[in-house]
């Protein structure tokens, strides 16, 4: 059977206000970007769409950004999520939905995601604490365009994710773990290289 074309949409804007305000997705490591290191782990991506601000270096993806800026991860999934249509995605392929974060995300972990979907709307990473991390997932297209909201600033991504169907994937603490704090990175850098 042949595996629908795959999508990128990868949020990177936010504050970051438990790091100093600090660009989060352009700290580095092991060396490396945590935007690009998600980017990379979407190597098999026909598109990859990133909402945020054009960061220089960051090359190979699509930019936009939420209406209005700063109204939260949901008006972020609209706007990429309208990007990737604009792109060539259609109802039948599947997109990741990613954090620009992901310190320790990798093309294994975005491949495993891919399968597990079967017959769900989506999958996602569970951390070793039992959460769904909601920005480490694989959905169809056509689930997310639909979950979506007629008015996506400010609203939950936990509800409107959560009431699809979902395969969950169990994951390390390195593979689910994301950087929001000086602690986090110091974690992450310890795993990953500096």
């Amino acid at each position: 059977m042949t595996q629908s074309a795959l999508y990128g949409i990868v949020l990177a804007g936010g504050s970051a206000s438990r790091l100093s305000g600090v660009d989060k997705p352009m700290l580095t490591v092991g060396g490396i970007p945590l935007l690009r290191r998600v980017i990379d782990a979407l190597g098999d991506a026909r598109q990859i769409v990133v909402v945020g601000p054009p960061r220089e270096g960051i090359t190979g993806v699509r930019w936009t950004h939420e209406e209005p800026r700063g109204a939260g991860p949901v008006a972020a999934l609209a706007a990429g999520l309208a990007r990737c249509g604009d792109l060539g995605c259609q109802a039948g392929c599947d997109v990741a939905v990613l954090a620009g974060d992901l310190a320790g995300l990798t093309r294994d972990t975005v491949a495993v995601l891919r399968t597990s979907i079967d017959d769900n709307d989506g999958a996602v990473l569970i951390d070793p604490d039992g959460r769904r991390q909601w920005l480490a997932g694989v959905w169809r297209a056509r689930a997310l365009r639909d979950a979506l909201p007629a008015e996506p600033a400010n609203a939950a991504l936990r509800a409107v994710l959560g009431a699809l169907a979902i395969t969950d994937v169990r994951a390390s603490a390195p593979q689910a773990a994301d950087v929001d704090t000086e602690a986090d990175l110091r974690r992450a850098r310890e795993v990953h290289g500096g």
